[in-house]
């Protein structure tokens, strides 16, 4: 399958950890030049060697806070000088704490809606301008199946996510005329495989979602999924990847769950 992606400009916001960490090196080894907007700067130039090393045709840093859109644009900006443009944008960021609704603080809940709609309502905003005036562009933007379905627990996260598919078929219907397209990838429970593949800054280095990480609560997890197995962050890179390439050209304002037949839909 042809996915003419080498060469192309990639943006991968949260690119240094977990699944952004997955989609990065599955762009570098389309041979794209990648650039990382990561918060953490030493897990995205950790994972931009490990790009390099892949094959991509450049992979850089940018440290990037995706709830600030000064941030967000000054990046974009940082991109079409040396690219002349952003060709795909991964809106990968995403963060929750799993408590109930009325446990949780609402520093958390804003910071929950910061990170998981404002950061994908900025990054989106920042390339929007250049796509239009280029006539192309992809957009892939991480949901999940709590935006879905709802979820227990992930109250405002799911609200969130809900949001960005929302937002996405939506903008998908206003930006086509100019060839832009604009999907969602929906993961299940996906979970690092190590400490190695996050940043510190991560929601899976947090003590309470470290406790989802023993072998014990895989096997319990796991029991829920039609396919008996929890998420690998490459089993979502695959999909994004696939949408943010010419093989998915004609495919735009769609859902795509990767969960394990977690929900069907």
């Amino acid at each position: 399958m042809e996915l003419n992606l080498a060469g192309k400009s990639v943006v991968v916001t949260g690119g240094g950890s977990n699944i952004g960490r997955a989609i990065t090196l599955a762009f570098a080894r389309e041979r794209s030049h990648v650039t990382i907007a990561e918060i953490d700067e030493a897990q995205g130039k950790k994972v931009a060697a490990e790009a390099s090393s892949a094959g991509a045709a450049s992979a850089t840093v940018v440290r990037t806070d995706v709830t600030q859109w000064d941030s967000v644009l000054a990046m974009v900006r940082d991109v079409e000088r040396r690219f002349g443009g952003v060709d795909v944008l991964v809106n990968n960021v995403g963060w929750t704490m799993d408590r109930l609704f009325v446990e949780k603080t609402r520093e958390e809940w804003e910071k929950e809606i910061q990170l998981n709609l404002w950061g994908m309502i900025n990054g989106t905003r920042a390339v929007l301008d250049g796509m239009i005036a280029r006539k192309s562009g992809a957009i892939v933007s991480l949901g999940s199946d709590a935006g879905r379905m709802g979820e227990f627990r992930e109250g405002v996260y799911a609200a969130c996510k809900a949001g960005v598919i929302a937002l996405s078929k939506s903008l998908a219907r206003e930006v086509g005329r100019h060839g832009i397209r604009l999907n969602v990838v929906c993961p299940g429970m996906t979970m690092p495989a190590s400490d190695e593949e996050i940043s510190g800054l991560s929601m899976w280095a947090s003590d309470v979602n470290r406790q989802f990480r023993t072998e014990e609560m895989r096997a319990r997890i796991a029991k829920v999924y039609p396919l008996r197995r929890i998420g690998r962050p490459e089993d979502v890179a695959g999909a994004v990847v696939f949408l943010a390439s010419d093989a998915a050209s004609f495919v735009t304002g769609q859902t795509l769950s990767v969960s394990g037949g977690y929900t069907m839909m």
